[in-house]
């Protein structure tokens, strides 16, 4: 008897991206990519690029590659580096998976930025013929125009010159999902000591893009809200904040750095009863909406921000890494995909 042929699933991981080197030239490329797109930087164009390319670029790149080259590993950006583990795992935890259910497999790695990009992956599937269901798997658990929405402008750009498409599947976001939640609550129940305040720090976004529709914060709130319950912290026990802000406008607030230079004195979250009146003595930082280490977990939040809590008369600061290739997040990766493999 002839066995029917096995499903094709083609499953493409997209995170952001990192310069291909830690040069100011390919730091200065790799910006000149990421902060013309409409989605990053909505200005118009007379205005915005005269700027980026006359004083940004030249300026920035110098002093962000030094950055870059205190974390570059031999396989090159930290980032790229945790995504090819995830990739691999991904990989290795489907193939078991769908092992004695006739579906084959195979996981790509993409940036929204940079190399590898969606082409690249896009070759790489198709190079074992025909799909019958293709999965994009955006790596930031909470949606943002800025990032998730970026994402489906890239993967759209992909058909404009093909007619091939197969039917597919955008994981739009999983702020909540009980399987990142559980590796959220887990990795902190590893790293975290009990008298040790509980700060969640995401990446902002200009509060103007909130206004127009970007509802990133809610599930931001959610993630902090569904860790908090899972851990049954008090109020006083945990904060929540926005890094990474960039130029003059207003971005979300309260801002990590002017966090954790008050030390928290004052800051009244949205669920606290009443505000904090005395200062943090010992924090714990953790960043849920980065799925691998990178410039803003390492470089921003463990050295620079590190810096201010303890310039300012914290006793302790601790980063609680990314979920990166841990097994837990793995598995919860898996899950988003297994879920769509039907």
């Amino acid at each position: 008897m002839k066995l029917s042929t096995p499903s094709r699933i083609g499953v493409i991981l997209v995170n952001l991206g990192s310069p291909s080197t830690p040069t100011p030239q390919g730091v200065s490329q790799y910006l000149w990519q990421f902060l013309r797109d409409k989605r990053v930087v909505d200005l118009p164009s007379w205005k915005w690029l005269p700027l980026l390319r006359g004083i940004i670029l030249p300026h920035r790149a110098k002093r962000v590659a030094k950055s870059y080259q205190e974390i570059w590993t031999p396989q090159g950006s930290l980032l790229i580096a945790i995504s090819r583990q995830q990739q691999t795992l991904l990989q290795r935890h489907l193939t078991v998976a769908l092992a004695n259910k006739n579906i084959a497999v195979q996981v790509e790695l993409a940036m929204t930025y940079g190399k590898p990009s969606f082409e690249q992956a896009l070759q790489n599937l198709e190079q074992g013929g025909t799909l019958d269901k293709l999965i994009v798997l955006p790596l930031f658990p909470q949606y943002s125009s800025t990032t998730t929405a970026a994402v489906f402008d890239a993967f759209n750009r992909l058909w404009q010159t093909r007619r091939n498409l197969p039917a597919f599947e955008f994981i739009h976001h999983y702020a909540t999902h009980p399987a990142y939640i559980d590796a959220l609550v887990a990795s902190i129940q590893r790293h975290r000591k009990a008298d040790e305040h509980l700060l969640f720090s995401y990446h902002g976004i200009p509060e103007r893009y909130v206004a127009e529709g970007d509802y990133y914060p809610t599930h931001c709130e959610q993630t902090t809200q569904a860790v908090v319950n899972a851990l049954g912290l008090r109020d006083d026990e945990w904060s929540m904040t926005y890094q990474s802000r960039f130029g003059r406008e207003t971005w979300l607030t309260p801002y990590t750095d002017e966090f954790l230079k008050a030390r928290g004195e004052d800051y009244t979250h949205p669920q606290a009863k009443s505000p904090r009146r005395n200062k943090i003595e010992k924090i714990a930082v953790i960043c849920p909406g980065f799925a691998s280490d990178c410039l803003e977990t390492i470089e921003e939040i463990d050295q620079e921000n590190r810096q201010y809590f303890l310039n300012a008369g914290g006793k302790t600061f601790r980063y609680i890494p990314a979920l990166n290739a841990h097994p837990r997040h793995i598995q919860a990766l898996t899950e988003l995909v297994l879920a769509r493999c039907e």
